[in-house]
């Protein structure tokens, strides 16, 4: 408990100047942030905590997760506070006991329902974080610019900067300058996005209630967190039957499906580098065909 001395007038800040730690266990299962499991007097909380110069992460990850509870519709934990001081930055949350299983029928209601709030243009009222990369949000009226110059040009560069082969780069230059070509038949509306939709970011509670957390938010086509949930799997069938009886998909979704999982695994490269490489350039070749 010592190393978590500091927490102390944080939580009198947040909770007043009764409630006392009783217990504080590390958590484990994330790449960027340290986590804590706290048992107060006044129940659970959940801790992210990461050096000072990340107090932008949680800021942008706190506005993600209160957004998304103002919709009310997919659960996400209750934001409590975030700050920061010289030693490092903190995010407080409600603590959620979670399970893999549930009502995944209701996830994709749930979810189709979240993208049903909108907003006139595409964009987010700041740059966020998909992990700890950077992602532009300067509002836009035109989706498929806004997804070339804001989601793909951005992780190209870097991917340029960390080494990436001349062919992935001549093609993702190639795709960029290409992107409208399908969006020639569909105009999405600007959906609250969860951003960053893998099945580890998204589970139940003990009542086998959905729940969504760890967002990367933004105002864009509900079709990209689609792909996501495809990507790396972990969704079952009714979570997508769920969805299509709630706001059925565009019968071109599987066209542009790989565009928008490209972005993720651009960035995978550009996070983990090795293996995702080959897999951008095999989807990048796909798609420029």
């Amino acid at each position: 408990m010592s190393n978590l001395a500091w927490l102390t007038p944080i939580l009198h800040q947040a909770l007043g100047d009764k409630v006392k730690v009783k217990q504080a266990k590390g958590v484990s299962g994330g790449d960027i942030h340290q986590a804590w499991w706290l048992q107060t007097n006044q129940g659970y909380l959940f801790l992210k905590t990461n050096h000072p110069k990340a107090e932008a992460l949680f800021a942008s990850e706190a506005l993600a997760l209160q957004v998304i509870q103002a919709s009310q519709t997919l659960r996400s934990p209750q934001v409590i506070q975030h700050g920061a001081n010289q030693q490092q930055t903190w995010l407080l949350l409600e603590y959620i006991e979670m399970q893999a299983q549930g009502d995944d029928y209701l996830r994709g209601q749930q979810l189709a329902q979240m993208h049903r709030q909108t907003h006139d243009q595409f964009g987010w009222q700041q740059t966020n974080y998909l992990g700890h990369t950077p992602q532009l949000n300067s509002w836009h009226d035109n989706w498929p610019e806004f997804f070339a110059q804001q989601r793909l040009k951005p992780q190209l560069g870097l991917a340029q900067q960390n080494g990436a082969s001349l062919k992935l780069i001549e093609l993702g230059e190639r795709l960029i300058n290409r992107v409208e070509v399908f969006f020639q038949t569909y105009q999405p509306p600007a959906s609250l996005l969860h951003g960053d939709l893998w099945a580890g970011n998204s589970a139940f509670d003990l009542q086998g209630l959905p729940l969504i957390f760890d967002p990367a938010s933004y105002y864009g086509d509900r079709e990209t967190d689609i792909a996501m949930t495809e990507l790396f799997g972990g969704y079952s069938e009714q979570f997508y039957a769920g969805y299509e009886a709630e706001w059925p998909l565009d019968p071109g979704y599987q066209s542009r499906k790989n565009l928008y999982n490209l972005y993720h695994i651009l960035n995978h490269y550009n996070l983990f580098g090795g293996y995702y490489a080959k897999q951008a350039e095999r989807l990048l070749a796909e798609l420029t065909a």
